[in-house]
């Protein structure tokens, strides 16, 4: 399967070992993420090392496992799509709209996120975290 990875998932598995970092980690999924998600970590790195409450070095390690299993989408293979995506998702949340131009840019089975904004949508489909546990 073929999903959009929504950076909370990612911050989801750099938190906790979970159910999120389980699915990041499984063979079952081919996870992509617009280059965007790299800004929103970088963005939330002070935050996310109080979180986890890994060392800075630990904390690294663990995120390039991570990312070691997702692949990041270059903003050229999504500003064909970015207008329309613009149209779709900026009065509902703005930064959610990198994540609707690489579903609409990409083949794909839709974007995994617990955002609920997501939800207000209907031109991608949703995956939530309960929804794939049934794939692990």
């Amino acid at each position: 399967m073929i999903l959009i990875a929504n950076t909370n998932r990612i911050i989801a598995a750099l938190i906790k070992d979970s159910i999120s970092r389980k699915v990041i980690y499984s063979d079952k999924f081919l996870l992509l993420t617009p280059k965007f998600a790299l800004e929103e970590l970088k963005g939330n790195k002070s935050e996310l090392l109080e979180k986890t409450k890994l060392g800075e070095s630990a904390f690294e390690n663990l995120l390039s496992l991570i990312m070691n299993n997702l692949y990041v989408v270059d903003d050229s293979i999504i500003r064909y799509k970015f207008e329309k995506a613009r149209r779709i998702m900026d009065k509902i949340d703005k930064d959610d709209t990198p994540f609707i131009a690489l579903a609409l840019s990409v083949s794909n089975d839709g974007i995994w996120t617990d955002d609920k904004h997501f939800q207000r949508q209907n031109k991608v489909r949703v995956w939530r975290t309960s929804d794939l546990v049934n794939y692990l």
